[in-house]
């Protein structure tokens, strides 16, 4: 028996103009002219140049009301769910005219997109592909493959309903071993390192050792028996010997992590410009922010004559309602353009006020922990708000461009109850690790012991973490002969 029973759900869904405001704040202003471009060739009621002030007055002096007030676009009436609620405009800042300050800034594609890509380029047939992909979907993030192979023939048996077995499965993962990065889909470290010393390969003596020494004496490679090596390769040469073990050492033991791997570089144009004048840290919008944008003047006049007409047809009705939907998405482009100007500046400001040392001098070691929830609280906005201002966003400075994502880091505590800039000690390690002694590199717990020495309350666990970061390699890695 069948019956129709009706339930009543409360729920929040956002609406067109808040999508598309969203999405406005989240476009750097390297992008923001080809968007501001769309909307042009899309909606005819939209013109660039300066409003048109005296010449829109009427008769009497006073403007011209397009459409009935209980239809009027308001930017805030689009913006009332809770989470939105933030966005309010809070008057203009100064868009001083500058140059264009055109950097490079890299954008990277996921790993997994990369090797997909490559995989593309393989004359592979269809039955290969899916192999092919099958191993690249059990790639790790740091670029290894550690499953056995044949849990991988199991989940195409599983998954694709294909038969195989490990010799074609071998036949494939060899050809992704060719891709970039160097040492990817390695199944251990040997393998990973041998990859990229093949790739290296130009018949050099060197390069023909470390080979040899990670082929035939990995083990004592890694336990640093240099003696031994040199013993059971017979190299009698100790400088060929160190010669090899450097190039060895400069290899990456995760290349998944590095993989930046394919980049393709465009140019971002910073979004804010900071100037210290005396002291005084002034801050203001690229010009390219504020792009001069009006309701086209001839759209305004048609629909007066239009709302003047006698005929009151159903065509007549009809072209009143699009010229008139036209001009309302006109109108609300318009002020979420400036929308955007004001929440971009209000932010960035706080950040500025938050990290006012820092951009005194630009020194990182003024750097303080800083993390979305402080910017929001002092801007009273939503966290999601700062996170999509805060994305794809950058801030040029007298000490060079600055991604707005470098300002933030959790914060560690001292000896004194203070909390400093994990910024900051990163930097110390990165000086510790280049001060060292080579012959006897510091271990992380020794590390971890000076750290603390220098008032930074931090774990091991924490000191690995910031060195892989850092693409430090582990001691015995950075042991010179």
């Amino acid at each position: 028996m069948q019956k129709l029973i009706l339930t009543q759900t409360l729920g929040q869904k956002l609406s067109p103009q808040q999508i598309q405001f969203i999405k406005l704040l989240q476009v750097p202003t390297a992008e923001l002219e080809n968007r501001i471009e769309e909307e042009l060739e899309i909606n005819p009621a939209l013109d660039e140049g300066k409003e048109e002030n005296p010449e829109d007055l009427g008769e009497n002096g006073e403007e011209e009301q397009i459409e009935d007030n209980e239809d009027e676009v308001n930017i805030e009436d689009y913006l009332q769910d809770d989470e939105w609620g933030g966005y309010k405009m809070y008057g203009d800042g100064n868009h001083a005219e500058e140059d264009d300050k055109d950097m490079p800034i890299a954008v990277v594609s996921s790993l997994n997109e990369q090797l997909v890509s490559q995989l593309g380029y393989l004359k592979l047939d269809e039955r290969q592909t899916v192999i092919g992909k099958q191993l690249i979907g059990s790639i790790e993030s740091d670029g290894y493959i550690r499953r056995d192979l044949e849990a991988i023939i199991n989940d195409l048996a599983f998954s694709q309903n294909m038969e195989t077995d490990v010799d074609e499965v071998e036949s494939i993962l060899m050809k992704l071993q060719e891709f970039d990065p160097p040492g990817i889909a390695a199944r251990n470290l040997r393998e990973c390192l041998l990859l990229q010393l093949e790739r290296k390969h130009d018949h050099s003596e060197a390069i023909e050792v470390a080979i040899r020494i990670i082929s035939q004496c990995f083990e004592e490679f890694t336990k640093k028996h240099y003696h031994k090596i040199s013993k059971k390769l017979g190299i009698g040469d100790e400088h060929l010997l160190k010669e090899a073990v450097e190039i060895i050492t400069k290899l990456n033991p995760k290349p998944g992590s590095s993989a930046g791997g394919l980049m393709k570089t465009q140019y971002l144009i910073p979004d804010f410009i900071l100037a210290n004048n005396n002291g005084k840290l002034e801050l203001s919008l690229n010009s390219r922010n504020a792009p001069e944008l009006k309701i086209s003047r001839s759209y305004s006049e048609m629909l007066q004559t239009y709302k003047k007409s006698d005929k009151k047809d159903k065509k007549l009705k009809e072209t009143v309602t699009f010229v008139k939907q036209k001009l309302d998405a006109a109108k609300w482009f318009i002020d979420a353009i400036k929308q955007r100007q004001h929440t971009l500046l209000n932010t960035m400001r706080a950040i500025v006020n938050f990290q006012y040392d820092f951009f005194q001098e630009g020194d990182e070691s003024k750097l303080k922990p800083m993390i979305l929830k402080n910017i929001a609280n002092q801007i009273n906005m939503d966290i999601s708000t700062v996170s999509r201002v805060a994305n794809s966003k950058a801030i040029q400075t007298e000490f060079g461009l600055y991604p707005l994502k470098y300002f933030f880091s959790e914060g560690i505590a001292t000896d004194t109850g203070e909390e400093v800039s994990s910024r900051e000690v990163k930097n110390t390690l990165k000086n510790l690790t280049s001060e060292e002694n080579k012959k006897k590199p510091l271990s992380d717990e020794k590390l971890e012991k000076l750290l603390k020495e220098k008032g930074y309350n931090i774990a091991r666990r924490t000191v690995a973490k910031y060195r892989e970061q850092l693409n430090i390699p582990v001691a015995r890695l950075r042991k010179e002969l």
